[in-house]
């Protein structure tokens, strides 16, 4: 008698299984939210930067520059946003030799100068001007 209800349970089963949750729909599968930093479609967000500070020969702190690029020009928009890791790269070794030379862990960097040292290597990297570089945060971290 317990084998009399085993087929069916496993006939339902097997229809559970094979039919669609309910609410589940193909293509919102494919289709995963944005997360947006602004509704500006002009902006577009690069990762934070991060240099090391050296004192007498050792790392004493990191400098962490935090960026985004406002570029209105749809056109220059694609060509830097195919050119981002060229820029990041540039970006890198422009604060590296800022950082080696003028940040030291007892005062705050001057962010005038790395706001307009970040404008310069945009324009030079992309030949032109346009882009316009938006600081969103340069913050020290010491260590000791």
């Amino acid at each position: 008698m317990r084998l009399s209800w085993l087929p069916t349970a496993l006939g339902l089963a097997a229809c559970l299984a094979a039919a669609p949750a309910f609410g589940d729909d193909p293509d919102s599968q494919k289709k995963n939210p944005e997360h947006k930093v602004t509704q500006s479609v002009s902006y577009l967000m690069v990762d934070p930067i991060y240099t090391t500070i050296v004192s007498d020969n050792h790392a004493a702190g990191m400098l962490m520059v935090g960026i985004g690029l406002d570029v209105p020009d749809a056109g220059l928009r694609d060509e830097v946003t195919r050119s981002l890791p060229v820029l990041r790269d540039a970006y890198l070794r422009n604060l590296m030799t800022f950082t080696a030379s003028t940040v030291h862990t007892d005062a705050q960097p001057d962010v005038a100068a790395i706001a307009d040292r970040l404008q310069g290597v945009t324009d030079r990297a992309l030949k032109k001007k346009g882009a316009r570089v938006l600081l969103a945060q340069v913050a020290l971290r010491v260590t000791h």
